[in-house]
């Protein structure tokens, strides 16, 4: 078995003595050395995988072709139990409901309208006025 990116693994002790019995490992193919090594070997890049599908540390193996095999079952890719609302709605007041992400622009162009206007430069312009020894 040649190995490639996004690969799920078992290494064992059949892939190199190192990580025979409770060595054995999942781990997750990010990239696969191209430069030669010794016949039938390969420098593997990626990741531990534990029993919940997620990545706990970032390896680089030196295995045997002919002992790689694919995981039996596939730990779940990504993270679990997170779920993110594709908008969240808002009462307005006036019966319609608006997605969060409107809301937030419109006062984002709210404070650039008054930035335009000049709503701080008021500001400075009056701390300059008050300066002692400036005054007419």
């Amino acid at each position: 078995m040649r190995p490639q990116p996004g690969d799920l693994l078992r290494i064992d002790g059949h892939a190199s003595v190192q990580f025979a019995g409770d060595r054995a490992l999942t781990f997750r193919v990010v990239s696969v050395c191209p430069k030669p090594t010794y016949t039938g070997w390969v420098w593997l890049t990626g990741y531990v995988i534990d029993r919940r599908g997620q990545a706990i540390d970032r390896r680089e193996i030196f295995v045997q072709l002919a002992g790689l095999h694919a995981a039996i079952s596939t730990p779940a890719r990504g993270r679990q139990g997170v779920t993110r609302p594709c908008a969240v709605w808002h009462e307005e007041g006036d019966g319609g409901a608006t997605p969060d992400g409107v809301v937030k622009r419109e006062k984002r162009r709210e404070f650039a309208d008054w930035l335009k206007t000049g709503g701080l430069l008021d500001l400075t312009a009056g701390a300059e006025a008050a300066e002692p020894g400036t005054a007419d």
